[in-house]
């Protein structure tokens, strides 16, 4: 592979391994606004309108910017009928395949990410809720997490090309930069 699809590849990943891995902790932040809102609610009698609109969307922020970093160490959901079974370079050459789908699945959401942004933040859209939040930075962050994982499926895309070849682009080390 040319040296600039390698670098290509070894930046997206490293950067998708630094967001995931810090955005992973966002977990603990709508634990903590979800316990606050027992505890308002249970011990003082005051109900936040906000709390559970709130704790969506960190868990919309977790899930989405995170989704990069899951495919980065490969660990979505997969259907193993046959799969296991397989030689490194059919693993490759499906793998290959399925990034194209998942390639023009991806930039469809992104299409639509933008397009839904665009409108929230032109027409200063609000969710129908007592607290009415706006939904323009939920809706970047859902943009910038979908285009995150475009470029992972790129990166993949790559990776896996190149294992289908026999010349892997790099792999990670266990400490989380390359070999």
């Amino acid at each position: 592979m040319p040296t600039a699809i390698a670098r290509y590849v070894r930046f997206v990943d490293t950067m998708n391994r630094g967001l995931g891995r810090l955005v992973m902790y966002l977990i603990f932040v709508m634990m903590g606004v979800l316990l606050y809102a027992t505890i308002s609610r249970t011990f003082f009698d005051l109900p936040p309108i906000w709390t559970t609109e709130m704790a969506q969307m960190i868990m919309t922020a977790y899930y989405l910017l995170g989704g990069a970093y899951s495919m980065l160490l490969g660990a979505h959901v997969r259907m193993d009928l046959l799969y296991g079974s397989w030689t490194p370079k059919r693993k490759a050459f499906t793998d290959t395949i399925t990034s194209c789908f998942l390639f023009f699945y991806v930039s469809i959401l992104l299409y639509g990410g933008i397009s839904s942004t665009q409108y929230a933040i032109e027409y200063d859209q609000k969710n129908f809720s007592v607290w009415a939040p706006p939904m323009a930075p939920i809706k970047v962050v859902m943009t910038i997490g979908i285009l995150l994982m475009l470029l992972q499926v790129i990166s993949t895309f790559f990776k896996e090309l190149a294992a289908f070849k026999g010349k892997p682009i790099s792999r990670p080390a266990v400490d989380g930069g390359y070999v």
